[in-house]
């Protein structure tokens, strides 16, 4: 599985959509598909009952940014199809995500969300995400939030 899987193609432009509807636009950080590609990164896709119904994935981020460290990983795209919330899939993503982010060598997952996002808030904060200084491209909006655990 990868970035440009049909699946993961099909459930990034549902997450982007997702953003529309909360934000009024889609996410602008800039991502390549090379960047989701072991060691360097990876992304999946969970299946239920042979449907694509939830995908995230983690690129290799570096320190000398703000809020970034050497060692970090950056979560992407976490997303679980609304007719498959509330089945716990986005935390055992979450989980898988990390594991193989660790087996990969990093030591820290980080990541952006909104605040217009509250389930997702409240699925890092419950697996011990904590705030961290804001970086990416929206490290200036009053609606971002930064979040990490170590690994």
């Amino acid at each position: 599985m990868g970035y440009a899987d049909p699946d993961a193609v099909r459930l990034i432009g549902e997450v982007q959509q997702e953003y529309v509807v909360r934000y009024g636009g889609g996410d602008e950080t800039p991502l390549d598909p090379d960047h989701f590609e072991l060691p360097e990164g990876l992304f999946a896709v969970g299946y239920l009952d042979g449907e694509p119904v939830a995908c995230g994935g983690w690129r290799v981020r570096v320190g000398g940014h703000a809020g970034l460290l050497d060692g970090d990983a950056e979560l992407k795209r976490m997303y679980v199809v609304p007719s498959a919330r509330g089945c716990g899939l986005a935390r055992r993503m979450l989980r898988y995500l990390e594991d193989t982010a660790t087996e990969a060598g990093r030591s820290r997952l980080v990541l952006e969300t909104g605040l217009r996002q509250p389930e997702a808030i409240a699925l890092y904060e419950s697996a011990g995400y904590e705030p961290i200084e804001k970086f990416g491209i929206y490290r200036d909006s009053p609606h971002n939030l930064c979040l990490a655990r170590k690994l």
